[in-house]
């Protein structure tokens, strides 16, 4: 059983992890006021209602205001909360449609206001972030992306992305690129096995990693793929310091909050050919240039993994094999939410929100 801390909120805290349930039990208290934690992300089973999610949310900050509160919810399939007066918000491939089918202004409106939806909602129950927008293209290939990304064409993507950022910044909301360089190409789903990317370096930031120097200045976080492109480095993007370091840092001018993706998944799960812990998998993505990374659905049950990654990542620490960056600090500081929240009684009443479901396109 971990340790109770109070963590500084100017620390680098770069682990973002999980709950079992609706509310925090003695463990979960325990484990995110460890020095090293940053943040939670919330899954379906942490949904009851909006009474419940915005008291777990207020059990959390009161434990540790400095928290970073995020979820899932970018619309379509995946979107965490949908009942209980949450709207359905669409796939990003509808309003891709609504690019070709109607015009690129209805579809930039439609993204802008799923994006002010998105936001107000998730913060008028206390969440801080969505991991959102998926910058993927569609090459039709790829079945975990499919009508999770806006489009194929890279300038398409990037204007409707633009747009829904503008909506998430207009409800004090920051955002999250992904998944860096591109995860639409590659068939295999990253959750379950480790996809493999063949194409040169040239080709890819052409195509499929185009929209991040597009939107370099606007996105504050970005999330690597757990995919491998041998032509460019035998380790997937989110444990190299050639993706993230030399090209993303580097080549590509990005300077927000690089995410692992979760921890738990297949393709975090080899790394050099060889299978690695967790404590193995966070140590390399923070080495490679990751400011956070994220361990998921490993709270359930006795948690043991979860305890073993803050045990393993603080000994690594004292063993000085990892030491917290104060510029990643300063980084995720930048990802707290920039202007106050409506209650949702009162967001009910706000005309730019009203505004904006009605500029949704109707869901078949």
């Amino acid at each position: 059983m971990p340790t109770a801390f109070a963590a500084p909120p100017a620390c680098h805290a770069p682990l973002i992890i999980d709950i079992a349930g609706t509310a925090l039990t003695d463990i979960d208290r325990q484990r995110l006021a460890h020095p090293l934690v940053g943040g939670m992300i919330l899954f379906g089973r942490n949904w009851h209602d909006r009474a419940q999610l915005t008291a777990l949310c207020a059990q959390i900050k009161a434990l540790r205001p400095d928290l970073l509160i995020c979820v899932d919810h970018e619309g379509g399939r995946v979107q965490r909360f949908r009942t209980d007066g949450f709207t359905h918000l669409p796939a990003m491939g509808v309003l891709g449609q609504l690019w070709t089918q109607a015009s690129p202004e209805r579809a930039r409106q439609a993204a802008l206001a799923c994006g002010y939806v998105l936001a107000a909602e998730l913060r008028a129950c206390g969440v801080d972030l969505s991991f959102t927008p998926v910058l993927d293209l569609d090459w039709g290939t790829s079945a975990i992306i499919g009508d999770r990304s806006f489009g194929r064409d890279p300038a398409t993507v990037t204007s409707l992305a633009q747009s829904l950022m503008h909506g998430l910044l207009q409800a004090g909301m920051a955002n999250c690129g992904k998944h860096f360089p591109g995860h639409g190409f590659a068939a295999a789903d990253s959750h379950v096995a480790m996809p493999v990317d063949e194409r040169r370096l040239a080709a890819i930031l052409a195509d499929d990693a185009a929209p991040y120097p597009w939107l370099a200045q606007v996105l504050t976080s970005v999330m690597p793929a757990h995919i491998v492109y041998p032509e460019v480095d035998s380790r997937p993007a989110g444990f190299s310091a050639r993706w993230l370091q030399d090209i993303l840092r580097g080549q590509l001018g990005f300077d927000g909050v690089i995410f692992s993706d979760d921890l738990s998944m297949e393709g975090a799960r080899i790394i050099d050919g060889a299978p690695v812990s967790y404590t193995a998998a966070a140590l390399a993505a923070l080495h490679a240039g990751c400011d956070a990374v994220l361990l998921c659905n490993q709270s359930v049950g006795d948690g043991q993994p979860v305890d073993a990654l803050l045990a393993g990542l603080a000994a690594a620490q004292t063993a000085g094999r990892w030491q917290p960056s104060a510029s990643s600090a300063q980084r995720m500081a930048r990802l707290r939410p920039t202007a106050p929240a409506q209650d949702w009684a009162a967001l009910q009443h706000d005309a730019r929100y009203q505004q904006a479901l009605c500029l949704l396109p109707a869901l078949e």
